[in-house]
């Protein structure tokens, strides 16, 4: 009895001991960052933040989600508010160069006083890929969204430029 007792004792620690291992090895890999953005002006306000959270799977790829929550507001005659998330996928084919998906869905909730009071309220989903440059924790580049409609989107240019910081 005392032997089956011991080795059940035993196979619990060795099983909690490698998921505490495990579960360390799983935080060492994950990079937190995004972007932030203020612009104000006489007539002009705008309020961007976009946390993101990455896990470094090996070298060259990594995989990722993050969130968005924007302010915009123009001679208190128009403002838009964007609440949303994305899913994010990495690739560096050297250690300087990174190409990337993201797919993000955002609900924008839209006011325009101008035009007698009207509202605008829908969800807009763009696929960007794009490439960057890293140097450090930093990457600068451009994505293009695959999927811009002139008709129905909150970004007036399919062609964006971004800067990614990841701690």
């Amino acid at each position: 009895m005392k032997i089956k007792l011991f080795s059940l004792l035993l196979l619990v620690f060795l099983f909690s001991n490698a998921q505490s291992k495990q579960y360390n090895n799983f935080w060492e890999k994950v990079d937190f960052g995004g972007g932030a953005g203020l612009n104000f002006s006489s007539n002009f306000t705008n309020i961007s933040i976009s946390p993101m959270a990455v896990y470094n799977i090996n070298d060259w790829l990594a995989s990722g989600a993050g969130l968005q929550y924007s302010y915009m507001s123009f001679r208190n005659r128009f403002t838009t508010q964007l609440y949303g998330a994305s899913l994010v996928q990495f690739i560096y084919p050297t250690p300087e160069l990174q190409l990337s998906a993201e797919l993000e869905q955002l609900y924008v909730n839209q006011n325009i006083e101008a035009l007698e009071n009207q509202r605008n309220r829908f969800w807009n989903t763009a696929l960007f890929l794009g490439f960057g440059y890293r140097r450090g924790n930093v990457i600068a580049g451009i994505r293009y969204n695959v999927l811009f409609d002139e008709t129905r989107n909150i970004y007036p240019e399919a062609w964006m430029p971004f800067v990614r910081v990841f701690f």
